[in-house]
């Protein structure tokens, strides 16, 4: 039994499948079955889908098996909460990358995301009443994902050599709030950790100080937006206007709402997100222009920057990712009061640009988005819960042993710099990667910088 949590069983497997894929890629799809609680094997079964990668060889003579084939594991544990992981071949430039490192990969979805049991407002609502669903999910929180992860370590490693045992992990945003719960309760399955823009507030028990900072990088980035597309002030209040005088449903059958469109500023933390916005807007008043109401092709490009119908736990859950021993308690909009710039009714009367909001789930997400719209009851209750277990333990963190190499990026709009260099001192060994060039996705947009720098802290030396 892990000294801090409950004793983990090995996974099992339930099936296992290999492809070979362009890339020279041996691609495995594999299905494990872990239980709902894993303080109570018996618990509901859940299925908990990764692809695995290695590289393909056919070899002239086929060679035997030995220890040699064991090669040790790095996971990939993507962020949201709400999403799975890219299959490998969609990731090459980071899976030859971790695998000419010698290690095999394994791409790793989240319980309720992906293809891990998804969590969809019809499975949600299927467990019953509301306190019957908050029931279920309060099992859906980085804990469990370690849990699930430990499981699946020892199944996979269940016939490995003691010294190959452990695995190394690298999270990406709220993937990288798992490492850390990792490194809290099971250090001893760990053999390194990258935390890529994804050093939580461990010191916090509400949301509210990292929302408020949230906020202020929003504004900013806000500016920056307006700065960079200054005519996009006038495109932006000519859509608004528009959206209140006539009703536009989108091509999910959802109404566009302004607080709808406005969350298009959830992108303006990625690299090109300023530019993508900008685009929806031209095409948006361009239509106006023209035909006086947004056609088709806007309206689903709209629709494309929202996560909440097909992610429903990004919202239903977003609250819960921060909270220990308190509740959330819709905390972006008691914050908001804060922030009156950013109130829809009085946004008109604005001189300035009208404010896009970023990675802020309001209670009215609840109303907007038609999957949601099911799932506000059980929303509420997670929303009030007090006793949520602490995530992070940092007595352990202060005294950690495994090798942590995290990357910190000074304009990331997402994950807070300041919480990200508080939790790196506090965390005993972690070297850290800190830019002001690079932004929240570049794990994706810009890969081949942040692999190099992070296994450089790994590899080299600074003297």
């Amino acid at each position: 039994m892990s000294s801090n949590g409950p004793t983990i069983q090995p996974a099992k497997v339930l099936s296992s499948r290999s492809h070979q894929t362009p890339g020279k890629l041996l691609v495995t799809e594999l299905f494990f079955e872990v239980p709902l609680d894993h303080s109570n094997p018996r618990s509901d079964p859940l299925r908990i889908f990764c692809r695995s990668a290695r590289k393909f060889e056919k070899p002239a003579v086929p060679k035997p098996a030995s220890d040699d084939d064991k090669l040790p594991w790095l996971v990939y544990i993507p962020g949201g909460p709400g999403f799975g992981c890219p299959p490998p071949q969609s990731l090459m430039e980071f899976t030859n990358t971790v695998l000419a490192r010698s290690y095999q990969f394994l791409a790793f979805d989240h319980r309720g995301m992906g293809l891990s049991t998804p969590a969809t407002a019809a499975s949600i609502t299927a467990k019953g009443s509301p306190e019957q669903q908050a029931e279920y999910l309060k099992h859906f929180r980085a804990e469990n994902a370690v849990r699930d992860l430990e499981a699946i370590r020892k199944c996979l490693t269940a016939d490995y050599p003691e010294e190959k045992k452990k695995w190394t992990i690298m999270g990406s945003s709220y993937g990288g709030f798992v490492c850390l719960n990792y490194l809290s309760f099971y250090p001893e399955g760990l053999r390194e950790v990258f935390p890529v823009a994804g050093l939580p507030p461990i010191t916090q028990s509400t949301p509210d100080l990292p929302i408020e900072k949230l906020f202020r990088k929003v504004l900013s980035r806000n500016q920056k937006y307006y700065a960079k597309y200054p005519e996009d002030k006038a495109n932006v209040r000519k859509i608004l206007e528009l959206i209140s005088r006539e009703e536009s449903q989108l091509p999910s059958g959802d109404v566009l709402t302004a607080a709808r469109f406005l969350e298009m500023g959830l992108f303006f933390g990625f690299h090109g997100g300023l530019d993508s916005v900008h685009d929806v807007v031209v095409r948006a008043a361009n239509d106006i222009d023209i035909f006086g109401y947004l056609t088709r092709p806007t309206l689903s490009a709209i629709e494309g920057f929202s996560w909440f119908n097909d992610q429903p736990l990004y919202a239903v859950m977003h609250g819960s990712i921060y909270a220990q021993g308190h509740a959330s308690d819709w905390a972006f909009d008691r914050v908001s009061k804060n922030y009156p710039e950013f109130d829809i009714d009085l946004q008109a009367t604005r001189d300035e640009g009208l404010l896009f909001t970023g990675e802020m789930v309001f209670r009215r997400a609840f109303e907007n988005h038609g999957e949601l719209k099911h799932l506000l009851s059980v929303a509420e209750l997670l929303e009030k819960k007090t006793d949520w277990p602490n995530l992070y333990d940092l007595e352990q963190l202060q005294k950690n042993e495994v090798p942590v190499f995290a990357a910190i990026y000074v304009e990331d709009m997402y994950v807070d710099f300041d919480y990200s260099l508080e939790t790196a001192s506090i965390v005993k060994g972690c070297k850290t990667f800190i830019t002001n060039v690079l932004y929240h996705d570049a794990i994706r947009s810009k890969n081949e910088d942040v692999l190099k720098a992070l296994f450089a802290l790994r590899d080299d030396t600074i003297d």
